[in-house]
Formats: C-alpha cells, sequence, structure tokens
C-alpha cells in the first residue's frame, strides 16, 4: 500500500462491499479535524448514479482499504442512499479543494489545488495541500500528457521534480461565508493566526476579497483584531468597516490609535460616522471630536492624542515604571514628555536616553537639549521637515498658549505626504 497519496486521486474510485458487489463510487472524504494535529478521516462519502444521484456516508471503521479501489467490510444493503449529500462538519472536497489558505511560513495566500494524505495503518491523515501548477493537471487527469510534453522539452524541468506542499500545521483555511461551522472556528486554526506578525497578517487580509477578508477577519480575537486593523492601510480599513456591524466598528475605533481612529472617521459617509460617535463612550467621543475639528493637512489633523507624560518631578525610575505599566499602549511608548501641573509642554526625552541613568536622577534632566515642537495649525511640510532636521521619529503638537495636544509620529507624515505627492503627481498625467 502507498504511504502518500492524493486526495483528487480517490474521487471515482469504485466501492466494493463485503461480497465484492459494487455499491458507489468515492465522493468526498470527511475528517475530523479535532483528532490529531493533522486532521484525520472519519467518514467516506459515496455516491451512485449518474442524472439522478444518490449519496451515503460510511464509518472509517467499516473501511477495509483504499487503493485502486475502495473495500467495505460491510454488505451494501445496510448502506442508506439519500437524494442529499449527507452534512459533516468539514470535508476535504466541499472545505478544501479550490479553497484559499494562509500560508503561515512564507505568510501568504495560496489556492489549494489538491491535498496529499498520508496513510498510517489503516488510517488516512490530511499532511500537506497542495498549491503547485501540477496539482490542477492530476485533477483534469492530464498530468500524464503534460509530464511527458515537458520531459521533451526540458528534462530537468523543476515542473517534473519539485511539488508544491505546504504541511497542513502551516495553513489558515479561509472559510467560505454562510457556514455556521466553519473550520476557520476551530481554536488551533486562531492559535496559527496569532503566529504571524499584525502587519504581515494586515497584508494578506488586504489581499483577499472583501467576503474572504470579512470572514478571516471575523476569525481572530479582539486583540488580534485591533492589531491587523491599525496596520491596515485607510481604504481597506473603511471598506471593511462598511461590512462589519456599527458595534464591531466603534469597538476598532475605541481601541485603536486616535490618529487612525480619526482619519477612518473622516474617511466614512457623513452619516456613518454620525452614527458610530454615538456609539462610543463619553471619553473617546470627546477625545475624536476634538480631532476631527482640525483641518486634515495640519498637524493637528495628524497627530494623536495618546503619549506618554510625566510631571517636572518624575525620576527616571518614575520613567521606567511609566513604560513598563504601558506595555500595551497603542501608541508610541519610546517617547516620554514632561508637563507641568496646567500640562504646559516642558520637554521630550526618550528611552534610549534615559534607561542606563541613576534611577533618582530628574527625568526633564533626561531632556533633549532642542526643544523641538509644532502648533496644531502648522502644515504637513513643516512637521516633515523638523522631523527631518532633528532626526526624530515623533514631535509634540501644542496650541498658542503651549499646552500639549498630541504628538505625531513619522509614518503618519509619511503616510500623509505621500498621497499629497500622488494627488499633485495625478494631475499632471
Amino acid at each position: 500500500m502507498k504511504l502518500f497519496l492524493y486526495f483528487s486521486q480517490t474521487i471515482g474510485l469504485e466501492i466494493i462491499d463485503a461480497k465484492g458487489q459494487w455499491v458507489g463510487r468515492l465522493h468526498d472524504i470527511a475528517m475530523n479535524p479535532f483528532a490529531d494535529l493533522y486532521p484525520k478521516a472519519s467518514e467516506l462519502i459515496l455516491r451512485r448514479g449518474s442524472l439522478n444521484r444518490e449519496y451515503a456516508k460510511i464509518n472509517w471503521e467499516d473501511i477495509i482499504y483504499i487503493e485502486e479501489e475502495v473495500r467495505l467490510k460491510i454488505n451494501g444493503d445496510r448502506i442508506k442512499f439519500t437524494k442529499d449529500i449527507p452534512k459533516c462538519d468539514f470535508t476535504l472536497r466541499r472545505d478544501i479543494f479550490d479553497q484559499q489558505v494562509v500560508d503561515i511560513d512564507d505568510q501568504r495566500v495560496v489556492r489549494v489545488n489538491d491535498i496529499h494524505l498520508l496513510r498510517v495503518e489503516n488510517q488516512l491523515y490530511a499532511a500537506h495541500v497542495d498549491v503547485g501548477l501540477r496539482a490542477i493537471f492530476r485533477r483534469l487527469g492530464w498530468m500524464g500528457i503534460v509530464d511527458l510534453l515537458v520531459f521533451l522539452v526540458n528534462s530537468k524541468s523543476p515542473y517534473l521534480t519539485h511539488e508544491e506542499l505546504i504541511p497542513w500545521k502551516a495553513t489558515q483555511i479561509l472559510p467560505k461565508l454562510g457556514r455556521m461551522k466553519s473550520v476557520l472556528k476551530l481554536e488551533v486554526t486562531k492559535n496559527k493566526l496569532n503566529s504571524i506578525p499584525s502587519a504581515a497578517l494586515a497584508d494578506i487580509v488586504q489581499d483577499l476579497d472583501i467576503f474572504a477578508r470579512v470572514s478571516l477577519f471575523k476569525s481572530m480575537d479582539a486583540v488580534l483584531q485591533n492589531k491587523v486593523f491599525t496596520d491596515m492601510t485607510l481604504i481597506y480599513k473603511a471598506e471593511l468597516a462598511e461590512h462589519l456591524s456599527e458595534d464591531e466598528v466603534a469597538h476598532l475605533i475605541t481601541n485603536i490609535p486616535a490618529d487612525e481612529a480619526t482619519d477612518l472617521l473622516m474617511k466614512l459617509p457623513r452619516e456613518k460616522t454620525h452614527e458610530l460617535m454615538g456609539l462610543l463612550g463619553s471619553e473617546t467621543n470627546k477625545k475624536l471630536r476634538k480631532l476631527l475639528s482640525f483641518n486634515k493637512n495640519s498637524a493637528g489633523g495628524l497627530m494623536t492624542t495618546e503619549y506618554l507624560y510625566l510631571k517636572p518631578d518624575a525620576t527616571v525610575a518614575d520613567g521606567i515604571k511609566k513604560i513598563k505599566d504601558n506595555a500595551n499602549f497603542p501608541g508610541s511608548i519610546f517617547f516620554l514628555y514632561v508637563v507641568d501641573d496646567a500640562h504646559k509642554y516642558l520637554g521630550t526625552t526618550s528611552l534610549r536616553r534615559f534607561i542606563n541613568e541613576d534611577p533618582e536622577k530628574l527625568l526633564i534632566d533626561m531632556c533633549y537639549p532642542e526643544n523641538i515642537h509644532v502648533y496644531t495649525d502648522d502644515s504637513v511640510e513643516e512637521v516633515a521637515l523638523l522631523l527631518e532636521r532633528y532626526k526624530t521619529s515623533s514631535i509634540p503638537v501644542l496650541n498658542k498658549q503651549e499646552i500639549m495636544q498630541g504628538v505625531i509620529t513619522i509614518d503618519d507624515v509619511l503616510e500623509e505626504l505621500i498621497s499629497l505627492v500622488w494627488s499633485k503627481y495625478k494631475e499632471k498625467l
């Protein structure tokens, strides 16, 4: 018996009962994804007839072997056929063939062309998904002819020897919408998603069509959703928001950086923005209304109100504690800002400047000598010039009374500058 076989080559195999009588052909294989690290076959689905097809399922314990045919331990008269395909939570043909999967290792989206099955004694396990071109020809029954043609043209072609197999444990299946028991709901697959950096996962999500994008996004836990949504570009954020409930979008807005939330609200239709604002908590609502009041091309429109600050009497030890206590802070934790009791800006320091200093030293003595800042109505260009001149990645934003309002990070400026330059460039095309 072969150790490995391809699922496409099992479809249509004749099924013979204990008396040697033909009872049907193999249509699909149901799997138990909870059994092991690799899903194990649990039932076989067979069919008979051509115009008026009927279907039945057989427990795996009633199968002797699968080779050139399928041999059963039971008689055919015990098999009950119906007009409908038997219901199973997870099958190879329905749920895996032509399905999009995330390759966890290479962090890319691919389509499954075949499934590589491993035989252990009389059990079958899904070992790999085959995403290669050769798998398509195998399914069509053209592999022998195509292999011969390729061999005649180039006998050393990688096509003949290199198979694009991805281990099952390194894949994350993207479900079809509407499935009540999608494989994506399984805890084992959720854990796989958590192994991908949020920025890479955001790229993967953006590569999908909107329906698969919504399905994959909804499968993530709330923490991962917040990270991925933050790393998505604005146009994809807005598109995804249109396909989520208002409560779901409001939750995201509450838990992503304020500047990202403001950009999204400005991108959405005015009516939807108004409805979302009504769902936010009072503090979040107040913070975002303030940001929305600024021109989007000004420092005030670019800034986030989330930053870490301390008073002038704070020590280096206080600064380190502040950063440790805010490890999951949505904004930058590498810069600390010193403000007085009226929140008037006094200076900026960074973790690099004070981490090795005497814990009893005042944090304000660790601040940069240049008191660099911008005002809320300064332009994006002015902010960019200061960031470049002083080679810093963050800059505080003040109002005319020198009260600190927020901070701008270099990634926000670059995104806005690219957008502005592209707008001007397009007009010349």
